[in-house]
């Protein structure tokens, strides 16, 4: 039986790449396993904290060629400037990852512009720049149960998921810190948001040792979080419309993402048996599975249905794993067909997730194809006949869309001149349009294809863009020929999700937990159940 990749066309949606789940090749797994393959090691030089949970901590994660350094500082902060919101001027924790160790100097420089975030300014000695607020829901329940020798209930941290939520990660050159091209001689920095995800590592050990820290100083006799329940702690995360853009700015990226998962499905549906240490792991991904999912909550309309779809497809899932026949022909291609005609999209795409964990030996390697040039630009040789074929056979579900009424291009992409993030706006009912910001793929491929209607296709289409530069940024997409570069749903429709768009985006870091607050906001828990350093410096073998 012939099997093939999944088609752009059925990938590429949005209802699909919202129903996208964490996997062994998101990128936080993928820097779990090389601090085990490259044998890091991590400590904590600096500690200075006091009762309060003020001061500064630095910790040091070194690698095989170089080593890299959480600087954390940890605030007062009034209940009144608690917010989520990017337009904050105070959180309760601020950090940077440093390039190597700080000195003295350094960090008497940091502490003068890292708690001030967008308002002070780094060096390209500093990688990346994020702040951290504490959950009122659990940080004060967490400390007090501590500080009386008490261990907190478990269901209460299941329900959350961690004790602080970031609000912002930024790097690649964002307010003085190093820009992307300054990082090609970084081992780390080869694969995507490699960076990113360490600074994120080390702040959950920040906030671990911060919250035990407090309670010590509230009774010196405190107990310490028992390891089950200090894994069972993420790190949370509230992101918005801003990252919705990346995916469409960035098309060798994406599709090097989605190719790479797509290869790895396919990989496994080849595969002709299943031994039993794969089905062992199979059963034990799912039950992993389950319990996410009973932990996972959500009171937005919007994920509600999708959560009851997801826990009655692993339940059929249990079910079918009962009469699944692994020593059949193609037994994992033989489970796949079945999900793809019984589950959910949310179904299926957990599914995919379950089937690529038991084969690491087979898949991990494909973390290394995951990056991209962006710079790269395709060759406008040849002529206007060559790419008008190419619109109409790759770009057909563009040609498909429709852009008849107010309701097909209701909303405008900009950028907000205060904070240079991405918003929407409404097209007829807002000012601004005229500043639109270019993501409207389908619609843009559709004026070109109309605009090369009149001309002959011998005509050179270097020539021809010459002279038609309003159609260049479409052309350039189509040229690229990249079959998984482009989300295939009108991107400018009063229909619209961005949160689908975050959610892809958010499942490839290996973000679990999805609970969108709108349809352009949404918080997330990351690392949860992730080990820690000393776990993974004493056991070297440990599953990640």
């Amino acid at each position: 039986m012939s099997i093939d990749l999944r088609p752009p066309e059925r990938v590429m949606r949005l209802a699909r790449m919202g129903s996208a789940h964490p996997m062994r090749l998101s990128f936080l797994r993928h820097l779990l396993r090389r601090f085990v393959q490259e044998g890091w090691s991590f400590d904590r030089p600096v500690w200075e904290i006091d009762a309060h949970g003020v001061g500064r901590a630095v910790y040091r994660a070194k690698g095989p060629d170089r080593s890299y350094s959480l600087v954390a500082f940890a605030h007062e902060l009034p209940d009144d400037m608690r917010s989520d919101r990017v337009i904050a001027e105070a959180w309760d924790a601020t950090f940077c990852l440093f390039d190597g160790t700080p000195t003295e100097d350094d960090l008497a420089r940091l502490a003068q512009n890292v708690p001030y975030q967008e308002a002070g300014r780094l060096r390209s000695s500093e990688l990346s720049l994020s702040r951290a607020n504490r959950s009122v829901r659990l940080w004060e329940y967490v400390v007090d149960a501590l500080a009386k020798g008490q261990q907190p209930e478990a269901q209460r941290l299941a329900e959350v998921g961690y004790l602080m939520r970031t609000t912002a990660v930024y790097g690649s050159g964002k307010f003085g810190a190093a820009d992307r091209s300054a990082l090609s001689a970084h081992t780390l920095a080869q694969a995507p948001f490699q960076i990113e995800m360490l600074n994120v590592y080390l702040i959950r050990c920040f906030v671990m040792d911060l919250v035990e820290h407090m309670a010590r100083a509230r009774n010196a006799n405190a107990a310490v979080l028992d390891p089950a329940l200090r894994r069972q702690c993420g790190i949370g995360n509230s992101t918005g419309l801003g990252m919705a853009p990346f995916l469409v700015n960035h098309p060798r990226l994406l599709h090097a993402w989605i190719q790479a998962r797509e290869t790895a499905l396919l990989r496994v549906r080849q595969l002709p048996s299943a031994s039993t240490a794969q089905v062992t792991a199979l059963h034990d991904a799912l039950l992993a599975a389950q319990r996410n999912a009973a932990d996972w909550h959500s009171e937005h309309p919007l994920q509600v249905p999708k959560l009851a779809h997801l826990r009655q497809d692993l339940q059929a899932i249990a079910q079918q794993l009962q009469h699944w026949d692994p020593h059949a022909s193609q037994p994992w291609n033989a489970l796949w067909c079945w999900g793809e005609q019984h589950l959910s999209l949310e179904g299926q795409e957990q599914l995919l997730a379950l089937l690529i964990e038991p084969h690491g030996a087979l898949v991990d390697t494909l973390c290394d194809t995951m990056a991209a040039d962006e710079t790269q630009r395709p060759s406008a040789q040849g002529d206007i006949g060559t790419l008008r074929q190419r619109i109409e056979q790759d770009y057909a579900w563009a040609l498909r869309c429709e852009f008849a009424s107010q309701e097909d291009e209701a909303r405008f992409w900009y950028v907000s001149q205060n904070k240079l993030e991405p918003r929407l706006g409404q097209r007829f009912e807002e000012p601004g349009a005229e500043r639109e910001y270019p993501l409207d793929v389908g619609r843009a491929v559709q004026r070109l294809h109309h605009a090369l209607s009149q001309t002959p296709d011998d005509t050179r289409l270097a020539r021809w863009l010459l002279h038609n530069e309003a159609h260049r940024w479409a052309a350039k997409r189509v040229l690229a020929h990249l079959p998984y570069a482009e989300i295939q749903d009108n991107l400018v429709s009063q229909a619209l999700l961005p949160i689908d768009m975050l959610r892809c985006k958010l499942a490839f870091f290996g973000a679990s937990h999805f609970d969108p607050r709108s349809d352009r906001w949404v918080r997330i828990c990351l690392f949860q159940h992730a080990p820690f350093p000393h776990e993974l410096e004493h056991d070297r073998t440990i599953a990640v």
